[in-house]
């Protein structure tokens, strides 16, 4: 396609130049000055060219600028431009396009690069014959010590990862460029005008060029779709367009698999091909170079080629402070060896030479299951796997090189498998790597500050040490399959575990942690922590001391290897209070002090750290407070509340509302005092939604006054507790402004939101589920469905609609898709037990999620006006 484009420009171009010079500016006899050709450079001059792709032209001259030749250029540009063509120029003569091609690795590039079109072709072949000589064949080192640095900041800027789920097509690691470096600095060094001649080199074998043919085949087809499915030069493969490319180019649903993740799962399987390209390229050139170029090897680190032995091994050396093999038989001799390089590399802190990944990556017909199975290579697995200084590094090598997959087949099956979400930033086997890295991070102390609780409690693991992190490693393994990937993984752990050297039991805890990895986080964030029941069902699940212990530090790795800006610290708050309640509860310390009991208590608790209170006032506020507010909220905020509410009745303030920065927890807490009335909560968490604030939880609570005391916790945006503070005031003061009247909150979060980018894209089905065996005093409501700015407005709306009373929220985003629980009575404080009852709260909450709630209200709307 990209090609063919390229030839449709071609024959344009040429038609063009030949109208402008014998019709439009003929000139009968020219003189030596009035020659010109027109060269295509940069991608054009590839002969390929993307639908929304610049056309870059140079029009090429022997001397100056002459009347006649900057007639003919101006005519063919607005030419061009008159068409909607997006056009790159330069006009200059021979002798400038070499001065700036010295200086100017982009010139230098785009002349490598360049393509004849149409006129006076001895001009280009001039121009091709001086710049081999006079700038080539003396600034190789150069050249390539440019082209590996843009490659760097090309990569830090489009993402460093090649697994990055939103990936670059063009500019990111594993992409087109990679590609195009590659030969860019092979037809510089190697003096070649075509791919096939780097085989002849012996740089590439056939097969690796096939590959290499294939890969940029599939990117270029990728790439132009998305070109002409967003009708510009979109060069980042958003999730709004995946699904649509996936169908363009015939992937179809497999079962575990939708046809988009196999899409992905190709674009990251070829990304990984273009890695292996790039090192085995690395390998041969530098080896080429170091033969014929004294001092080329300043480009890879060192000022001259110095190898001496590694300790402990013959295998193996040093060369220029990277491993190396030591002959290419090493792999073939013992294949442990293949396992040994990695070891040895952890060992030393060594990097690795392009040679010796590029002999790994052809020996992999090596591993089989004798391999697998091998006492030696299993060990040495694990304590790569279990180093707390290069297990990530190692481990990632191990797996672009490909070893990692082949090593244990299951592994083999998620590399480069995407999930189609907006919640994960990486393929599952990175997201798998990732994990094991911000495990031996917490172990070293690096998070202690972030996972203060989690490092504490790795000392006291050692005995689980190695099953804790071959747990790390497998969480995932299942995904992609048609059955729950929990207990999928579990049965694999059970199968791989004994032949890693585990004992029983460490396999079993490996099984165990795998099937439950997720039941920590969900409880943590969609559950009521201050409900008995919570922390009795998830005790009933861990059952030990030692497993809650595995199963947090396990929780915090998954979260933490999801993506930047996932995990937060009020997740760390929530799954630090789980922990601490359910160890109270396994070690025996949980209080069975009747409910009437601690609210008398902590009745009497209130009242004492009131004393400076006037008698009569401080009885009467006391005695405003329910039990639940009591047994719930902590004795310092709810003096806080005292002092609170007291100024407000003070200034006779019907409405107020307070603020308090929780920086370690990363939430900042606004407390609403208000009237109370059914669609308050709904109130709120519109004025929220209009003003950003982001929702994660909220307590409800009444006054026996008629008063309603909320506390909503929303995400904290800013570092400086003052920045955050004036933005949690403003959304103070819009909730203020919604419930006096002032604003109209529809047309509020109309005006003031957007839908998140790439949402659409997703399709969430819509769940609601009413359930009474998860608390002893409440009905507990969840939802699940695709995120919307505004929605937890319209479902606690519909809440209220329903004269259910909500005691309690608790708000979680995975991405797109949000999943929402309520714990609510009826008007009368009962739990909701009436399946005519139930059936209609579900179908409400259904029509919520789809939108048609909203429909009607904007319906309602139109029609009175």
């Amino acid at each position: 396609m990209a090609e063919r484009l390229s030839h449709l420009m071609d024959e344009l171009i040429r038609a063009l130049y030949d109208f402008a010079a014998t019709h439009v500016y003929r000139v009968k006899n020219r003189s030596a000055a009035e020659r010109m050709a027109v060269v295509a450079v940069g991608g054009y001059g590839r002969g390929t060219l993307a639908p929304g792709s610049d056309i870059d032209l140079l029009f090429l001259l022997p001397y100056k600028q002459t009347p006649w030749g900057e007639q003919i250029v101006e005519y063919m540009l607005y030419m061009l431009w008159d068409m909607g063509l997006k056009v790159g120029h330069a006009t200059r003569n021979i002798e400038e396009c070499l001065r700036l091609s010295r200086s100017d690795i982009t010139i230098r590039t785009s002349i490598l690069e360049a393509r004849y079109l149409w006129g006076e072709q001895k001009l280009f072949d001039e121009l091709l014959t001086r710049f081999d000589h006079e700038v080539v064949r003396t600034t190789g080192p150069e050249y390539v010590q440019a082209k590996l640095a843009e490659r760097d900041e090309r990569h830090a800027k489009a993402g460093e990862s090649r697994y990055l789920v939103e990936p670059n097509v063009k500019d990111g690691k594993g992409g087109l460029r990679d590609l195009q470096t590659l030969f860019w600095i092979g037809k510089y060094f190697y003096r070649v005008r075509t791919g096939e001649e780097l085989v002849e080199k012996g740089v590439f074998t056939e097969a690796e060029y096939r590959e290499f043919q294939k890969a940029e085949d599939f990117l270029w087809a990728v790439r132009c779709h998305m070109h002409f499915l967003t009708g510009k030069a979109e060069e980042r493969l958003h999730f709004d367009i995946q699904r649509e490319i996936a169908e363009r180019l015939g992937y179809t649903t497999h079962p575990g698999l939708s046809a988009v993740e196999r899409f992905m799962k190709h674009y990251f399987l070829v990304a990984k091909d273009v890695g292996d390209l790039t090192r085995i390229f690395c390998a041969a050139l530098e080896e080429e170079q170091a033969k014929h170029v004294p001092g080329f090897n300043r480009i890879f680190l060192t000022f001259q080629r110095r190898k001496r032995k590694l300790a402990g091994t013959s295998d193996f050396i040093v060369d220029n402070h990277r491993i190396n093999v030591a002959d290419d038989g090493v792999f073939e001799r013992d294949p442990v060896n293949l396992l040994r390089l990695f070891w040895f590399a952890d060992k030393h802190g060594l990097e690795f030479h392009p040679d010796a990944l590029k002999l790994l990556t052809r020996s992999l017909g090596l591993v089989n299951k004798s391999l697998r199975r091998d006492e030696e290579a299993n060990r040495l697995f694990l304590d790569i796997l279990t180093s707390d200084r290069y297990a990530e590094l190692n481990l990632r090598r191990m797996n672009e090189a490909g070893l990692l997959g082949r090593l244990i087949p299951d592994f083999g099956k998620i590399v480069a498998m995407m999930q189609f979400s907006m919640y994960h930033h990486y393929t599952v086997d990175e997201h798998l790597i990732r994990c094991i890295g911000v495990l031996a991070e917490i172990e070293r102390g690096d998070g202690a500050k972030v996972h203060p609780l989690s490092h504490s409690l790795m000392p006291g693991l050692k005995k689980s040490r190695e099953a804790l992190y071959v747990a790390v490693l497998l969480h995932d393994i299942a995904k992609g399959r048609p059955e729950d990937h929990s207990e999928a993984g579990a049965r694999i752990a059970r199968r791989i575990c004994p032949h890693m050297g585990l004992s029983a039991a460490d396999t079993e805890t490996v099984a165990w942690l795998v099937e439950n990895h997720l039941v920590m986080s969900m409880t943590a964030q969609t559950r009521d922590l201050n409900d008995r029941k919570t922390i009795e069902d998830f005790a009933s699940i861990v059952q030990s001391v030692e497993r809650l212990k595995l199963l947090l530090i396990l929780t915090v790795c998954d979260i933490r290897g999801v993506g930047p800006g996932v995990w937060n610290g009020w997740k760390g708050q929530l799954l630090r209070t789980l922990y601490y309640e359910t160890e109270l509860l396994l070690t025996g310390g949980f209080s069975e002090v009747s409910r009437a009991l601690r609210t008398a208590a902590a009745r009497e608790r209130l009242a004492e750290a009131l004393a400076a209170w006037p008698a009569k006032e401080r009885k009467a506020y006391v005695a405003q407070h329910y039990e639940n507010y009591l047994l719930t909220v902590d004795l310092p905020d709810q003096l806080r509340h005292a002092e609170f509410i007291r100024e407000a009745d003070a200034a006779d303030k019907k409405l107020a509302t307070m603020v308090k920065t929780h920086e370690f927890e990363a939430v900042t807490e606004i407390t609403v005092l208000a009237q109370d009335h059914p669609r308050l909560l709904s109130v709120i968490a519109g004025a929220c939604a209009a003003a950003g604030g982001n929702i994660v939880d909220a307590q409800i609570f009444t006054t026996s006054d008629g008063r309603a005391l909320d506390t909503i916790l929303i995400s904290r945006e800013f570092d400086r507790d003052e920045d955050e503070r004036r933005r949690a005031e403003r959304v103070g003061r819009l909730i203020e402004d919604v419930l006096s009247g002032k604003s109209w909150l529809p047309e509020m979060i109309e005006k003031r939101t957007k839908p998140k980018r790439g949402a659409k894209a997703f399709r969430i089905p819509p769940l609601a589920q009413i359930r009474n065996t998860l608390s002893n005093r409440f009905s507990v409501i969840e939802v699940e469905g695709l995120d919307r700015p505004g929605l937890l407005s319209e479902i606690t709306g519909t809440l209220s609609d329903l004269s259910l009373d909500i005691a309690s929220a608790h708000i979680t985003t995975f991405g797109e898709k949000v999943i929402d629980t309520f714990y609510v009575t009826d008007l009368t404080g009962q739990k909701i037990d009436s399946p005519s009852r139930t059936a209609t709260i579900h179908k409400r909450l259904i029509d919520t999620l789809e939108g048609k709630a909203a429909e009607r209200n904007g319906k309602t709307k139109a029609a009175a006006e």
